[in-house]
């Protein structure tokens, strides 16, 4: 056996890591340039449905302020004691888990099993096995707003995609993409359409019979553009822009022994008990939904449940005692080098917050919409959502910040309240994989070797399809009045 098949786990790229790290170190540096340059100011801040707005006509600029460049330089480390903190904690806590576990199941043989169930079952229905998975992923981000958790899911699908002879790109656009784009077509999303649609003071399901057609349309497109891609590559893996870094990807997940794990019953033990975790799991999905929690259910519902399914797997199928902890260990130090990511992401955060410049770019957009044709409007308040995607990674966050200002603005230009909330979903979700602020993105495709070039050469005719789309819909909106 050669010693790539004895590797197990995720194993990071170095080379993706370093130069996505300078990126963001860039993107720190010119953030900080701007609070130094840039006017300061801030509006007055209101407490609705405990969370923070912003009121309307109350922007003041701080004259006397500047944010002491000490603080900037320091921002890695000042950021955990900033709100943002939190969120960040929980992404990285949660790859950590993720790469222990990963470690484990792919050490255990449960990896190849449920690979080689799914090939069994859908070697000559693999486009419908795309169709369903991506429908399915698309579904429950549509609908119960599940975005971090799709992290989990990136390493299994890259598997599964290279065993049916696709490349890692169709791996990541089967799990994190669909996630992503479900945002973009969301239709009840807790996070996306409830809150806008509250803040907006709509009825939460108001409306819902256009989001229904932006789903079908987004989904559509997405299937179209991997499938298209899918057949390229199978006529010529060489053409695929990951074909060398996945040939050891290829390697280490060949099945050439499925029929001895599929005939192995310890496996499929730990195989069971996985899935049962993972089953379980969907039902916390529900309940953060139904209980309109926020994630705060289902996101350590996953880490905890993936955690825990890995060192059921580990134990049923043999990895037992200290070799199943040692094993957790290794694979959590494998995925460990992401984490200085996510840190330089929440420190942008933490910068743009104490330099008081969030706010000021919010009164020059707003200023920007007034006076608008509504159809002109529409087409610039996607491109400031969308915008401000780069510094503000939360669809909550950014609706609590600028609804209390488009909203009203919206009125006064002709653009009905319910096409705010559907531009808003299409702009927010559009660009969760656009920019190199995004902690999901970064870590996903440096698990496959991808570097962000890379990704952005691949991806940019999906962008633009989507993008195509939402201006037809969002032109559509203001053509019928849309309530």
């Amino acid at each position: 056996m050669s010693n790539v098949n004895k590797e197990v786990g995720l194993k990071l790229n170095k080379k993706t890591m370093v130069a996505i790290t300078l990126v963001l170190i860039c993107v720190l540096a010119f953030i900080g340039v701007l609070t130094q340059i840039m006017p300061r100011g801030e509006y007055e801040i209101a407490t609705q449905d405990g969370h923070e707005v912003i009121v309307d006509g109350t922007y003041t600029l701080l004259e006397d302020y500047k944010m002491p460049i000490w603080k900037i330089v320091l921002s890695p480390i000042l950021c955990f004691a900033s709100s943002q903190a939190t969120t960040g904690i929980t992404i990285i806590l949660m790859i950590v888990l993720v790469g222990g576990s990963f470690l484990i199941l792919d050490k255990c043989g449960v990896l190849k099993y449920i690979m080689a169930t799914l090939i069994n079952k859908f070697s000559n229905k693999k486009y419908t096995l795309m169709a369903i998975v991506i429908f399915v992923c698309m579904l429950l981000s549509s609908t119960a707003g599940i975005l971090e958790e799709s992290i989990t899911l990136v390493p299994i699908a890259v598997a599964v995609s290279l065993a049916l002879g696709w490349d890692s790109l169709v791996g990541l656009g089967l799990s994190l993409v669909s996630i992503a784009w479900g945002f973009t077509a969301a239709t009840f999303n807790p996070f996306n359409v409830v809150t806008v649609q509250k803040l907006a003071g709509l009825d939460v399901f108001s409306g819902l019979w256009l989001r229904i057609i932006v789903f079908i349309g987004v989904y559509l497109i997405l299937f179209l553009f991997l499938f298209l891609y899918a057949k390229r590559i199978e006529k010529d893996p060489t053409k695929s822009p990951v074909y060398e870094s996945d040939k050891a990807l290829r390697e280490k997940y060949n099945l050439s022994d499925s029929e001895k794990i599929l005939e192995d019953s310890s496996i499929k033990k730990g195989a069971k008990a996985f899935l049962i975790c993972m089953l379980i799991d969907v039902v916390f999905i529900i309940l953060d939904f139904v209980l309109s929690t926020g994630g705060m259910l289902s996101l350590p519902a996953m880490a905890i449940l993936f955690t825990t399914g890995g060192l059921l797997a580990g134990h049923f199928a043999g990895i037992k005692g200290k070799n199943l902890f040692f094993s957790f260990v290794k694979g959590a130090k494998t995925i460990a080098p992401a984490i200085p990511l996510i840190v330089f992401v929440i420190a942008i955060s933490y910068v743009l917050s104490e330099g008081k410049i969030m706010h000021t770019i919010l009164f020059e957009l707003n200023e920007l919409m007034k006076g608008l044709s509504p159809s002109v409007a529409i087409l610039l308040l996607f491109g400031i959502i969308a915008l401000l995607e780069f510094f503000i990674g939360s669809g909550t966050a950014k609706a609590f910040l600028i609804m209390p200002l488009i909203a009203p603005l919206s009125d006064l230009v002709g653009i009905t309240r319910q096409s705010v909330v559907t531009t808003f979903c299409l702009a927010d979700g559009f660009t969760n994989l656009l920019y190199p602020t995004s902690g999901m993105m970064i870590i996903a495709i440096g698990l496959i070797g991808v570097s962000y070039g890379k990704w952005i050469k691949w991806s940019w005719k999906l962008f633009l399809g989507e993008f195509l789309f939402s201006a037809v819909i969002m032109l559509l909106m203001v053509a019928i009045n849309y309530n």
